[in-house]
Formats: structure tokens, C-alpha cells, sequence
């Protein structure tokens, strides 16, 4: 027989009567179930998991005043290079500066001759005409140096004396060059052998490297190389003959910076 007085450790049976009760009857007064504990509030995870969410910081006064120097500092910058940009992006509308242009007038070689040991030997000048385009700026060239190729390989080397441009200013150069006893690469003695033999034209190369300066009253650039490219400067120079010229008349050239 079951002990009425020893505590209920579970929950009723099943197979409930129609009053809720189980066959036996419904439970003396004061039995009570247990349930299981309340889970504690989030509150105390919370404040477990975070064990410093409740202490008051004080921030770093003199951090604070230095991140705000660095962003003011870091604005500033900021707003001077849209201020040099903008003002250069206005001048360029306002000038329009555009590059020179070059041409070759005149080519011409004279007593060219090729040893059997590859060395070359002649005489050349050369006519170039230099353009300056800008209605308001002015060019300023120095150390202009000028060469002579065959395909990729250099057959001499001048200078040209310093000048200067106005606006819409039209400048010729002579260069002149003089080679004696140069090496020359036997790849290219065999190429300009060829083409002599073929129809007695060769094609040069001129290129012209110098150092120029754009100004337009009290605003200038800084020096820069300018290089110009002169090719495809055919010459006749037969295979009994010594001197050659430029033929098919002026060729314009490719400038850049």
C-alpha cells in the first residue's frame, strides 16, 4: 500500500477521468508538485558575460584633442589639392597649352663609307623646323641633343644650340654631324648594304631629345624632356656613290613628352 504521507516525487498517472482526477480520487489537501526552478533573468548572463558593462569610462582628453587636430590637419590637405586643381584644371582652360611641332626640311649625307671592319665614316646635316602652335605661351628649349639611327642603331650624335619660341613662332635648326671611324653593328652593315644593293635607297631615323619649358606671362612649368621622333627618312644612296639626299620631300614628326 502506497505511503500517503511520503512526498510525490513525479506527476500524476495517466488515464484521466472526466473530473480531471485519476480513478483513485483526487489528492489529499496541501499536495503539491514540484516544477522545475525559473531561469534567472538576462539580465544576470548578461551581466556575468560582461563583468565591466557597468563601470563608468572616462575618455582621454588629450586624445580626443589630437584626433581632432589630425582630422582638421588631414581636411586642410584635402581641401588645398582640390584648391591647386581646380586652379590648374582654369589655367589649362584658359591657355590650352599644346606641344610643339617639328619637321624635317632637308636630309643629306656625304662621303659615307663602310670599312671591312664595320666602321663607318660620313658627313650629314640635317634641316629640321620647329613650330610653336600656342596662341599664349611662349617655349623655352635647352640642351637639345640630335642623333642619326639606322632601324635601332646609332650612327652619330650633335647638339643643337639652345632657343626660344614666341607665340606662333615658326624656328629652323640645322645639325650638323661628322663621323669618323665609328663601329657599326654587322646586322646593321648588312641591312644598309641590302638596301643600297635593292634600289639604292636607305631608310634613317633623326631623333631630337630636349629639355623644354611652357610660359605664359608669370606662370611657367617645370622643364620637361620633350622627345621627337623623325622616321622612315628614306635617302638615296646608290651603291657607287658616296652622298645621298632626302627624297619625297619635308616628313613631319611625332613629338611627345
Amino acid at each position: 500500500m502506497d505511503d500517503r504521507n511520503r512526498p510525490v516525487t513525479g506527476y500524476p498517472a495517466a488515464n484521466p477521468q472526466p473530473n480531471g482526477y485519476s480513478a483513485a480520487g483526487p489528492p489529499p489537501a496541501g499536495t503539491a508538485y514540484p516544477y522545475a526552478a525559473a531561469a534567472p533573468p538576462p539580465s544576470a548572463y548578461y551581466y556575468q558575460s560582461n563583468p565591466y558593462q557597468h563601470h563608468n569610462y572616462q575618455y582621454d582628453a588629450e586624445s580626443i584633442h589630437r584626433a581632432t587636430c589630425l582630422r582638421r590637419i588631414f581636411a586642410f590637405v584635402i581641401g588645398l589639392i582640390v584648391i591647386f586643381g581646380t586652379i590648374t584644371f582654369i589655367v589649362w582652360l584658359v591657355l590650352r597649352p599644346q606641344l610643339p611641332e617639328f619637321r624635317v626640311d632637308s636630309f643629306s649625307i656625304s662621303n659615307f663609307t663602310i670599312g671591312n671592319d664595320s666602321l663607318t665614316s660620313f658627313t650629314s646635316e640635317v634641316k629640321l623646323t620647329a613650330r610653336n602652335p600656342n596662341k599664349k605661351m611662349t617655349l623655352g628649349y635647352d640642351q637639345v641633343q640630335t642623333a642619326i639611327f639606322y632601324q635601332a642603331y646609332s650612327l652619330s650624335e650633335t647638339s643643337v644650340a639652345p632657343f626660344y619660341q614666341g607665340t606662333r613662332n615658326e624656328t629652323s635648326l640645322t645639325a650638323r654631324f661628322a663621323d669618323a671611324g665609328s663601329f657599326l653593328e654587322k646586322s646593321a652593315v648588312d641591312g644598309i648594304t641590302r638596301e643600297r644593293g635593292k634600289n639604292g635607297n636607305v631608310n634613317f631615323n633623326v631623333r631630337v631629345v630636349s629639355r623644354v619649358r611652357f610660359e605664359a606671362k608669370a606662370w611657367r612649368t617645370r622643364r620637361r624632356f620633350l622627345k621627337v621622333f623623325c622616321g622612315d627618312l628614306v635617302l638615296g644612296l646608290a651603291t657607287n656613290g658616296a652622298s645621298g639626299a632626302l627624297t619625297g620631300g619635308p616628313r613631319q614628326c611625332r613629338v611627345g613628352i
